[in-house]
């Protein structure tokens, strides 16, 4: 995923954004199933300014809501917002709260392994 156009970039930005390592189930959406299987596989890289930031894992909440854990503790995690229902198709939106707001990128690539 890229970072979406907005008012602060309005033509978005390709070098700022997540790659994503996490099951979907044949209609793009999280597979709840498939990451109980493999949570511990399933990662999260933040890069910006085309250079690795962050690297983490894809969580999930009890009561479903999903989220990207980084450290130990919840203050550097960030929440996808109403992340199981998104679909990861490619051009489709998803909006990630980072540092108190909701930034919105575009799924870029979606690749099977």
């Amino acid at each position: 995923m890229v970072l979406a156009r907005g008012k602060d970039h309005p033509e978005g930005d390709r070098e700022e954004g997540y790659d994503l390592l996490v099951p979907l189930n044949h209609e793009g959406f999280l597979d709840p199933l498939e990451w109980k299987k493999s949570r511990d596989a399933c990662r999260v890289r933040y890069f910006r300014d085309g250079k690795t930031a962050r690297i983490g894992l894809l969580r999930r909440k009890p009561g479903g809501q999903w989220y990207f854990d980084y450290e130990p503790g919840d203050r550097d995690d960030e929440i996808g917002f109403r992340l199981g229902e998104e679909c990861f198709r490619l051009g489709e939106y998803i909006s990630v709260g980072r540092e108190g707001a909701f930034v919105t990128y575009q799924v870029a690539r979606v690749e099977k392994p």
